[in-house]
């Protein structure tokens, strides 16, 4: 049962990184038409992030279609998954301390 349960977590990881990595690209727009002050370090940050979802992406889908290695994919994408989470937090405080002062 856990086998299966994990299976489905790439169900999961899939559409979820799909849409922050959308939000990541909405953010790296907004601040290029913003032209906020810290807006390099912002950029920067944004387009690490959507290398982090889009490698979640990319392992999440691998572990749905591989039949052998689905649970190494599957592992890999949850990890920079949450790496890519936290790493949108640390870009959302950036970004709201940026804003504020």
């Amino acid at each position: 049962m856990a086998e299966r349960e994990r299976q489905f977590l790439g169900q999961h990881i899939l559409p979820t990184s799909a849409n922050l990595l959308g939000i990541c690209f909405a953010i790296f727009t907004l601040i290029r038409a913003l032209n906020i002050g810290a807006s390099t370090l912002i950029d920067e940050m944004a387009i690490v992030a959507v290398f982090f979802f889009l490698g979640s992406c990319l392992f999440s889908y691998a572990s749905m279609r591989s039949r052998k290695r689905w649970i190494l994919y599957e592992r890999i994408a949850d990890s920079i998954f949450i790496m890519g989470l936290s790493f949108m937090s640390i870009l959302t405080l950036v970004l709201a301390a940026g804003v504020i002062t």
